[in-house]
């Protein structure tokens, strides 16, 4: 996987820490990697992004942001109301592409959910997947209401004939309750991938060199981790 979009089932769900886990676990084997933020909202000029705190986390990465606009909406809309051109698919494509020529892996961290309105076509962090045929992982929420959210992007991914590696939970609490338990299992059949990992609530406040170390141990081979689905259920 040179290039690896990565998306959620919706806000706040643990993207960036996840991106973080999966660049610490390959730099882990020495392998290069980028961390590319196609549209960053939410963030004034001059604050650290998501794609710093991945730096933060994980270590020596190549951070690149194509566009920054200040209010937390979706960045067409973002976009619109700063009076800012928006990121098309392409861009993101083009700039995937040429750090691909200089790194093992490329992460790409959308915003928000899949189908978020990038510019005013209506494209979506799934177009840029789409140009590369790249694949894309899915972190998604624990608890309940978590498989129907996760059913719908994957099936969307399956629907524009991209692959999903698997899904991974961006925060695995610290005490689960009997729908968290339960959707451990629930996940592959609802979603149609497996289960590729589970963050521990709070991962990212850990110090960044107990992040690092950490990481492999959250994310399935696959991931370049030696996490394992069953003996994590069990």
């Amino acid at each position: 996987m040179a290039v690896l979009f990565v998306t959620g089932t919706g806000t706040e769900i643990g993207k960036t820490v996840t991106t973080a886990a999966v660049a610490a676990a390959a730099l882990g084997l020495g392998r290069s990697v980028a961390v590319l933020k196609p549209a960053q909202t939410g963030v004034a000029e001059g604050e650290p992004g998501d794609a710093a705190e991945v730096a933060r986390l994980a270590g020596p990465v190549t951070v690149r942001e194509l566009a920054r606009f200040p209010e937390p909406l979706a960045p067409a809309t973002a976009a619109r109301r700063a009076g800012l051109a928006p990121v098309r698919p392409h861009e993101v494509a083009e700039a995937a592409e040429k750090l691909a020529t200089e790194h093992d892996l490329v992460l790409v961290e959308g915003a928000g959910g899949l189908l978020v309105r990038f510019d005013e076509t209506g494209a979506t962090l799934a177009d840029a997947a789409r140009l590369l045929a790249a694949p894309v992982l899915v972190v998604a929420h624990a608890g309940l209401g978590t498989l129907n959210a996760t059913a719908l992007t994957t099936e969307a991914l399956r629907a524009r004939a991209l692959d999903c590696p698997g899904v991974v939970i961006g925060s695995w609490p610290a005490a689960p309750d009997l729908a968290s338990r339960c959707n451990l299992a629930d996940f592959p059949e609802s979603a149609g991938v497996p289960l590729l990992g589970a963050l521990p609530e709070g991962a990212a406040a850990l110090p960044p060199a107990d992040f690092r170390a950490a990481a492999p141990g959250w994310l399935a081979p696959r991931l370049d981790g030696v996490w394992d689905a069953a003996r994590f259920a069990a």
